[in-house]
């Protein structure tokens, strides 16, 4: 979808929304870096955030390392739900033969999983928009005076703003709809009601901060390489915005249908299974109607003429989708595999999952809560995807809260949201933005510096995650 909407023209009409805004360098990369990179990442996911949201504040006036910088630190709250849910989703997708094994209900422990990692991540949103934007003064400031903390401050108020729209809503979907449309949703209805507002005026700050003339900036913060313009077009915005719009439509109508008569059509969508026969009497089901890429897929159909694509903009869209997925795919299909051999093999009778999770109940019991979002980092860092993190760990996370006696629910989120705040310093990610912004060469340096923001949203994750625990807001399934 995203990549059609490229090709089509219908992106630069989007972007076109953020001309004209403000011309606060603050404010930009509030809008353009937090909110339309959560809209893209609830799309999309899968480093696309820095991907598009860098050269769009490239265009509107940002320094390349500073557009890559903030793009990134910002690509961490929407993306527990980045792609439709796909990272929470398939750390479900791993744990359902856990937790019907412990009596719980694998609907309810889903839901559970949703809200709790949304709950964490909102609570963070406000502190990570706002270090975001103390990086950028203090670091792309174009004098001392410019580079001072009290310049970040003076957006503190629509910061503010901004972060209770955003988690009202965020923390809403997550509640009563499920993950699919937390960040998609969220982002679109904060965008629009910003965008109506900075327009009026509300919130604006007095002193318009910028970077000064590009002659002034330090050599360090440009291209190395060619950064091509964005596309212009002439698509109108509501043609633009159908696509999201129809698959924003088709799933709230049929999550909310199926929750509120689960004996109707929807209902019988989400029950609907393909199976198929593997070796040694194993099979496979995948609930083939219920799947968000389903949906992507007529949607993108639909796309084609829609926006009057042509076979050769349709060859380049799909060519670079798979481009973009492939790595992750191959990470998947193995990783998944890794953590099946995992759960039904034993030494001496013992799973091996179960051993590491012993392992790590060991040595660290009742303070392994500060280690649960850390090695949701470490799997994102090393594979570049919270999808993937989430794939490889949740079982571990599930099987070591059991036996150290912590609410599962509450490592699993921690795990989740480890996965995403580890976006802001995978290598993948990195190197997606410094290619798309022409800063190759500066990945270390960009690295070093979003693993401050990296650090702090752990530590606020595992202090709401106490705080849920210590009110009895999660319980621990089997006791």
């Amino acid at each position: 979808i995203m990549n059609s909407l490229s090709s089509s023209g219908a992106m630069a009409a989007i972007n076109g929304m953020f001309t004209g805004i403000s011309p606060d360098a603050r404010i930009q990369a509030i809008i353009i870096g937090f909110i339309f990179g959560a809209f893209i990442e609830g799309a999309a996911g899968f480093g696309t955030p820095a991907a598009l949201a860098a050269p769009l504040l490239i265009s509107v006036g940002f320094p390349p390392l500073a557009a890559a910088v903030v793009a990134l630190i910002y690509n961490s709250v929407p993306v527990c739900y980045g792609a439709v849910g796909t990272p929470t989703n398939s750390a479900m997708a791993t744990l359902g033969e856990s937790v019907t094994s412990l009596g719980g209900n694998v609907d309810s422990f889903k839901a559970d999983l949703t809200f709790f990692s949304a709950v964490n991540m909102a609570v963070g949103a406000f502190f990570i928009v706002t270090i975001g934007i103390i990086l950028l003064v203090t670091m792309f400031g174009k004098d001392a005076e410019h580079k001072k903390v009290s310049k970040a401050f003076e957006v503190l108020p629509f910061i503010i703003f901004v972060c209770v729209v955003f988690d009202v809503i965020y923390l809403l979907i997550a509640k009563f709809i499920g993950p699919e449309l937390v960040s998609l949703v969220a982002a679109v209805i904060t965008l629009f009601v910003v965008l109506f507002t900075s327009k009026k005026g509300f919130l604006m700050p007095k002193n318009i901060w910028t970077f000064g003339e590009k002659e002034t900036w330090d050599h360090s913060w440009l291209s190395t390489t060619e950064v091509p313009e964005p596309k212009q077009s002439d698509m109108s915005l509501v043609k633009a915005w159908i696509p999201y719009l129809l698959i924003g439509l088709a799933l709230v109508i049929t999550r909310v249908w199926s929750t509120l008569q689960p004996d109707s059509w929807a209902g019988a969508m989400k029950a609907f299974k393909v199976t198929l026969p593997l070796f040694g009497g194993a099979s496979w089901s995948w609930t083939i109607l219920w799947n968000p890429g389903i949906i992507f897929i007529i949607v993108g159909l639909i796309t084609i003429p829609l926006h009057g694509m042509n076979g050769d903009t349709v060859k380049e869209a799909w060519k670079n989708s798979f481009n973009q997925v492939k790595g992750a795919a191959i990470a998947l299909l193995f990783g998944v595999a890794m953590v099946y051999i995992f759960r039904n093999s034993a030494n001496d009778g013992i799973q091996v999952s179960y051993m590491m999770a012993d392992g790590l109940g060991s040595i660290f019991r009742g303070a392994y809560i500060v280690i649960a979002p850390l090695i949701g980092v470490l799997g994102s860092f090393m594979s570049g995807s919270n999808t993937v993190s989430n794939t490889l760990f949740s079982s571990l996370q599930f099987e070591t809260a059991t036996l150290v006696g912590l609410p599962q629910v509450i490592i699993v989120a921690l795990q989740n949201n480890g996965g995403a705040i580890g976006n802001m310093v995978c290598v993948n990610n990195v190197v997606s933005a410094c290619a798309t912004t022409g800063t190759i060469g500066n990945e270390g340096k960009i690295i070093r510096t979003d693993f401050l923001p990296c650090i702090v949203y752990c530590v606020i994750v595992i202090i709401v995650s106490l705080i849920i625990i210590s009110l009895g807001g999660a319980t621990v399934l089997g006791v």
